[in-house]
Order: C-alpha cells, then structure tokens, then sequence
C-alpha cells in the first residue's frame, strides 16, 4: 500500500507526528494539516533544482502519510502494525467494507492464535532455593575462651539446612498442560526429595481440573485431584483431594477454599483443611496500587493463630514496598517488617526482619526472579542488639551494594544497550537528520512570511528554540548536552499567533530529528509576545500550547 507511492519511509516514521495532528485527528483536522504542509514542500514552488528534488522527496512523504490516514481501513492498521503492517501479505483479501473495529477484531484474534502457539513453547521454570543460616554464635555464645579448641576465639556460623525446588509446565494443547516439579530438602545431615507430576485440563471458561502423581522416600506414593471452579463471576471455589501413602498407611487430606469479590480491590476467603493438620482459616486481602493489607485467624491443629499485615507499595521507578506483620497464636508472638526493591530489570531485592517470642531474632534476605532465601537464624532469645543489627545491617549492605556495584553495573548495562540502539538506527537517523535539514531549507521563505505577520500584529516569535537532552543537573555536568536548533521548524508552525503540539514525540515533526535515541528528550522553547519575552520547556511526549502567561519571563529576575 504505501510502498506504492514511490518514496519510501523510515520503519519507525510517525505520521501523526510528521502532520502534527493527534492520534484522535478527524477527517477536516488531516486534511487541513496536509493542505498546510502542500503548500510549504510543493516542488513548483521551489526554482532550485536542488530545493526542488528535496521538496519533491518530502511532499511525496507527507503525501504518504495522508494517503494512509485518510483512509478509515488503512488507518486502523496502520494504528495496530504501524508502517510495517501496511507491507504484510494477506491484507488484499481484507474486504473493503470492513470498518476499523472489524480490523482491530481480527487482530485480536490473530493476537490470541499467536499467544496460543507461543504458549506451547513455553515451559515457565519456576524455582526456589532457601539455605538456612544458624548465626546465633554471633549473640549467644559461652565468655569462656577455650584455648585449646582451634579456632574457638572465632565465632561459628553454620549452614543448617537447605531447599531446593523447581517446576516447569508443557503445554501439550490449547487446554492440556502438563507440570513437573521435584524438590530436595536437607536438615542438620537427614533430609529427602520428591518428584511431582501434574495433568491440567481447562474444562470450560469457568474452571479446570488436575491430577497430580508424586513420590518421595520421606512420604512415599502421593495421588491428588484438584478442582477449581468459578461459581459466579464474583464467587470461585478450589478443592484439593489427595492420598498420601507411608509406611504408617494411607493418610488422607481434603482442602477446600471459598473466595468471594467483597470489592473491586477487596478478597474473602474462607479455607477448611482435613486432614494432616487439620484447621479452619479465615482471611481478608485488600490489594490496591498503593498498598496490601490482609487480616486472617486460623483455628486449628496444632497451630491457631491472628495475623494483621500491612505493605505499603511506593510509587517510585525502583518500586519500592515496606511492609509489617504482627502474628499472635498458642506458639506465641512474631513480629515481621521488611523492605524490597528492585534492582534490575528482572531482579528484586528484599530483607526481613523476624522478632519472636519464644522463637528469637532471624533474617530472611531474597532475590526474586527466580527465588532465593537465605533466612539467618540470629538468636533464640529476644536480644536488642540482635534486632540492632538485623535491622541496620542489611541497610548499610544495601546502599553500599548499590552504590559501588548495583548502580555502576545498570549504568554500564544501559550504555551497552543504547549503543546496540544507535547503531541499529543510525543509517535511519541519518536519513531523518537530512530530511530534517532540508526541510528547513525549504522553510525559509515561508518562515519569513510568517515573522513579518506576527510582528505586524505584535504576534508569536519564536527566538531560539532547542530540541534533545539538557543536562541540568550539577552532578551531570561531564555528560555531553545533545541539543538541535528547531527555531526555524517551530515558527513555522505558528498559525494565528498559536503554536499547538500534540501529545507525541516531537522526533517526528517536520524539520525535527533525535539527537540521542534512547534517552530522555525535551523541548526548549523562548519566545517573544506583544513584545514580551517567554519561555518554556516540555517533555519530549508532552502536549504544548503557546503562548501563555505562565511562560512569561519576569523582567526584574
């Protein structure tokens, strides 16, 4: 389709952005802005053999762009693919008759095939490693020095215990999956493993069934079913049968739980467990983008308990959570409170502190993409300065991780990564800046024009104008401030002493080009009003509207 216009454009053009119109245009909002731009790249306006060939290259680029927007069909694909869905094979047969929505329907259903055949080739590893730690020689140890025991003067730390579990899940069909799973469990010298395999089957949209097969040398053979049904839209049930089979005969369990929608962000349930450990648990969880709070009590055998916890989920880029949790039962009181962050992409990084009488002081620390615990037993009893330094300890660790490790490496990592960027995209930045400086070339007259009307009616000048990456900040000073001169292109798009930018990136606009792909860009703008200075500066995808009296330069500053 848009290949047949002759000129080609870059993978990545915006149209919307090259006619500075929003994504919402109408039909009269296109055309006018396609009218605009006509009158500014027709070639028989331009004498200059050169001016006329770069002329001719961009009004055959803004032809495009409205050939394909003004279209209703082309359009909505344009809108799901981008440029490169107008070249995909297999659109020809599209009806011409089928509107937007019909397209984006089809996609959709493309989209849903294509998810069905990447699912099928995924097997989502999950897996989780936890190496306990027995530390309490640091705070509980004998005064006594034992001279002749080497080493004595030294305290002990102990690696006590350890898990390790991973499972994996095969899609066998659109609605069979089959899960393997296995884990080691080892405890001062004793320990076992088992190996699970599960058979799931999506009966219908509103639940699905699974038959789970194990066995162990600790449990010995295990046979499961479990259930899980969505009685209402709001209301779901589960239950899990399963046999376990030992030496001391089979030992049966049941597990039912009823949930239920209390609000939007609000869930009840209702859990009874039979069995091995058999309690009756009761739970509130309230998830919202801020914050997780859950209230449950257990009655039960051998353990009943009240629990109130609370996480406070901070709206920041490392997304950063602080959390607490206070748990009182016949074994007595714990209290929990933590913090985790993420330090990469995939990574997150947490600690918690656990204060409990009579259990003692630990130390969870985990990193989550895959899930390692390294919970460290400190003490048996409540010592302050235990929790002193459970507390602190992991806090100054952290910052200094982050300082000389984490953050050098994300930095480094970033750089590799937009250097991999601008290689890939530098023969098509260069092709933008030079159609960029043609494009100013071409707006010269018209540009003259358009300052001799504003001045004759005190109007909009544009002084200077800087489009790319500003380097503020003190800290920053030895980065290279990576700026263009976009006077020319804004002023010319001064209409009626107003100049409208719309919520995309200004990368696209006619006479504009990326000075640093990949990184934060913004829009410097200082301009002059019934002979008043002003000045603004935008974000790269941020609407702008001018003038305004905000923008208004205080003349005794």
């Amino acid at each position: 389709m848009a290949a047949a216009l002759g000129e080609e454009a870059p993978d990545n053009e915006d149209y919307y952005g090259l006619l500075n119109v929003r994504r919402e245009a109408s039909q009269e909002e296109l055309k006018a802005a396609y009218r605009r731009l006509c009158m500014l790249y027709h070639p028989d306006k331009h004498r200059d053999p050169e001016l006329k060939s770069q002329a001719e290259r961009l009004f055959n680029l803004v032809h495009q762009a409205y050939e394909v927007l003004s279209d209703p069909q082309t359009r909505a694909i344009y809108d799901i693919y981008g440029r490169r869905g107008l070249e995909m094979e297999g659109w020809e047969v599209v009806e011409r008759k089928r509107t937007a929505a019909e397209i984006r329907e089809e996609f959709e259903r493309l989209q849903r095939e294509r998810e069905e055949r990447r699912l099928q080739q995924r097997t989502n590893p999950k897996g989780t490693i936890s190496v306990g730690i027995d530390a309490t020689d640091l705070f509980d140890r004998y005064d006594e020095e034992y001279e002749d025991v080497p080493g004595s003067s030294f305290p002990q730390i102990e690696i006590n215990k350890m898990h390790i579990s991973q499972s994996i899940e095969a899609p066998l069909t659109s609605t069979d999956t089959a899960i393997l799973s296995g884990n080691l469990s080892t405890q001062n010298g004793n320990g076992g493993g088992s190996i699970n395999l599960a058979l799931r089957r999506v009966t219908s949209a509103k639940g699905w069934g699974e038959l789970e097969f194990g066995a162990g040398d600790i449990h010995g053979p295990l046979f499961g079913l479990k259930i899980f049904r969505n009685l209402t839209p709001r209301c779901f049930i589960t239950t899990n049968c399963a046999l376990q089979f030992s030496s001391r005969g089979v030992r049966p369990g049941l597990t039912t739980v009823l949930a239920r929608n209390l609000d939007k962000n609000t869930m009840g349930y209702l859990q009874w467990r039979w069995g091995i450990q058999s309690a009756m648990n009761t739970s509130i969880v309230r998830d919202t983008k801020t914050s997780h709070f859950t209230v449950a009590m257990q009655l039960g055998i051998p353990h009943s308990f009240m629990m109130v916890s609370y996480q406070h989920k901070f709206q920041d880029e490392d997304q950063t959570r602080v959390k607490g949790s206070l748990k009182v039962g016949f074994f007595g009181t714990i209290v929990e409170y933590g913090a985790e962050r993420k330090i990469s992409r995939h990574s997150v990084l947490g600690a918690t502190v656990s204060v409990g009488v009579p259990q003692g002081v630990s130390l969870k620390i985990n990193r989550a993409s895959q899930t390692y615990f390294f919970p460290i037993h400190l003490t048996d009893q409540l010592l302050p300065s235990a929790v002193f330094y459970a507390t602190v300890g992991p806090l100054v660790m952290y910052f200094a991780m982050h300082r000389l490790v984490i953050k050098p490496y994300l930095r480094a990592q970033k750089e590799r990564e937009l250097e991999k960027q601008r290689e890939s995209t530098a023969s098509d930045i260069l092709q933008k800046k030079q159609e960029a400086e043609a494009a100013v070339r071409l707006m010269q007259e018209s540009v003259r024009r358009i300052i001799e009307a504003e001045e004759a009616r005190m109007g909009l000048i544009v002084v200077n104008a800087w489009y790319g990456k500003f380097v503020n900040d003190n800290s920053r000073k030895n980065e290279k401030v990576k700026v263009i001169d976009v006077t020319v292109p804004l002023q010319c798009l001064v209409k009626d002493s107003k100049l409208i930018l719309t919520e995309a990136s200004k990368a696209g606009l006619p006479g504009f080009y990326d000075p640093c792909v990949g990184e934060e860009k913004s829009l410097k703008v200082l301009y002059q009003f019934r002979g008043v200075l002003h000045q603004v500066m935008s974000a790269d995808n941020e609407a702008l509207r001018i003038p305004k009296q905000s923008h208004r330069i205080d003349a005794d500053g």
